[in-house]
């Protein structure tokens, strides 16, 4: 009875359009995929053409504006702010950081960690500039730098202010619409821009799923003998998404152990790579220029568009990551906001940055220059070898195999990467699941059976993607399109962020006035 009762309860909260279009649309995109993968193909492909080519600029000016924007938020007047009023921080400095690294990054980050030097080695534009050396790390961490994080960053700081200062119940997207579009977001306008976040979020963690996934199941293949197919390939799918969903049981205290253990594991991975491969020397020297590289030339690569396209790079790979980036804005922020409950905006912008961006520059200073060393020293040949069409999957194995105790490593490697996956999704799920609800209070938190459907969800569309034998450039295809709506809505969220904080900085300063009148009398 009591079962019944509290289903009921729950059934009455669901929004359910929310939970039924996208299940339906996923359905049919796999079924279509997987059906007509070549057709597929051919509709992405000039999709993505006519966006990243025609419309890149629009991707490029959100990434530069990002950036300025969440500086803007910390040393303004609005980075005073406390989200959450006077109450102190719920996680350590410590906590707080791993968190938002392990719970943003998902296992893409040790995927292209390991393989992004190799890619950009045989861009034209690269070898214009200077080659391998000098611009291929600097590339890397371009591309995983202060743009990425500034997508999360910004729309953090917007979601923190929402749910912890203003107390908004609606955890959504459209919510945080509403300082500008007002009461439009409760009917057909906000159910919109709802369902377009969710799809470019399940867009997005597709293409992470699809990419990283081939990666462990070459591991695992050479590491205890497996044989190499669709069914290792899926089975890992499954394993990761059991290990997801079974830790979203245990709430938020379940996301922030695994979190833990997925730093340690990610550092340790690290260590060993740095300390036993035998190349500390050139791992360092080189990261300490390219971050130097970076520093001297951001503003230049920042807005740099090749408007002759004498190489289209910048369409390839900038406005294909500022996509990616955006796609993943969805939950991400909510996220990153939620666990920032008693932090500054201020704290909350230069801490994120901070943790952020030194998780992820570690991971490609350290996996992807040592990599680079033994193209270097001419141990390995990976450049070649994707010139030649082999899958990134088995270069990536044949830079691993030079490290000593080759096959602990990847067990390693294997363990970190499904760790990742799991503290990713586990937040994305804890987030999304919210968008299921009509209301739901700040410190509530979905139902178990609630992020279940959403955990089953996630996994679904990567699947299709594996299936239909989806290239890289098939992948980049489905974030960028995913992400240029989301890039409306991030303008629309910022605007109606600074609009609300100015107003609650005006209620301050005037409850302070009336204070300081009826003391005086």
């Amino acid at each position: 009875m009591k079962e019944n009762n509290q289903l009921k309860r729950i059934e009455k909260q669901m929004d359910k359009e929310i939970m039924i279009i996208p299940l339906l649309l996923i359905i049919g995109l796999c079924i279509t995929f997987m059906k007509f993968p070549e057709a597929s193909k051919v509709t992405l492909q000039s999709v993505r053409n006519f966006l990243g080519d025609d419309l890149g600029l629009y991707y490029v000016f959100l990434g530069v504006a990002a950036v300025i924007c969440s500086m803007y938020m910390a040393f303004s007047k609005y980075g005073k702010i406390r989200l959450g009023g006077e109450e102190k921080p719920k996680y350590t400095t410590f906590q707080w950081g791993t968190m938002i690294f392990t719970s943003t990054m998902a296992a893409d980050i040790l995927f292209y960690s390991l393989c992004e030097w190799a890619i950009y080695a045989r861009e034209a534009y690269v070898k214009e500039l200077g080659g391998m050396q000098k611009w291929a790390p600097t590339f890397s961490l371009f591309h995983w730098g202060p743009i990425a994080w500034s997508f999360y960053i910004v729309l953090a700081v917007a979601f923190g202010f929402m749910i912890h200062v203003r107390g908004r119940k609606k955890q959504k997207f459209s919510e945080a619409c509403r300082p500008i579009l007002g009461d439009r977001v409760d009917g057909i306008l906000g159910k919109m821009i709802d369902l377009l976040a969710v799809l470019a979020l399940l867009a997005g963690t597709a293409t992470t799923f699809s990419l990283a996934t081939p990666l462990l199941a070459a591991a695992l293949g050479y590491a205890f003998g497996l044989p190499m197919g669709f069914g290792l390939t899926i089975s890992i799918l499954v394993t990761i998404a059991i290990v997801y969903t079974l830790t979203v049981w245990f709430g938020m205290e379940g996301v922030f152990r695994l979190a833990t253990v997925c730093a340690y594991l990610f550092f340790f991975l690290l260590a060993y790579v740095l300390l036993a491969g035998g190349e500390c020397r050139y791992i360092l020297e080189t990261g300490f220029s390219s971050t130097g590289n970076l520093i001297q030339n951001f503003v230049g690569l920042a807005t740099w568009m090749d408007p002759a396209r004498e190489t289209a790079f910048v369409q390839n790979w900038s406005v294909f990551y500022w996509a990616y980036w955006m796609a993943w804005c969805v939950a991400t922020p909510f996220f990153i906001g939620m666990i920032s409950k008693g932090r500054t905006i201020k704290n909350t912008v230069l801490g994120a940055y901070g943790w952020g961006l030194g998780g992820t520059f570690l991971s490609f200073i350290i996996l992807g220059n040592y990599g680079m060393s033994q193209q270097v020293r001419g141990k390995i040949d990976a450049v070649t070898m994707l010139g030649k069409g082999e899958e990134i999957s088995k270069v990536i194995l044949n830079i691993l195999k030079t490290l000593p105790a080759a096959k602990l490593v990847l067990v390693v490697l294997v363990i970190t990467m499904i760790a990742f996956y799991a503290t990713t999704f586990d937040a994305l799920t804890m987030v999304v699941s919210s968008y299921s609800y009509r209301y739901l209070k700040p410190e509530e938190e979905p139902d178990k059976r609630v992020r279940t459907f959403w955990a089953i969800l996630f996994i679904l569309f990567p699947i299709a993607l594996i299936f239909s034998e989806s290239s890289m450039n098939n992948l980049q295809s489905v974030a960028v399109i995913a992400a240029f709506p989301v890039g409306i809505i991030v303008i629309l969220i910022v605007a109606s962020f600074f609009k609300d904080a100015r107003k609650y900085l005006q209620e301050e300063q005037e409850r302070k006035n009336t204070k300081h009148s009826n003391l005086s009398q």
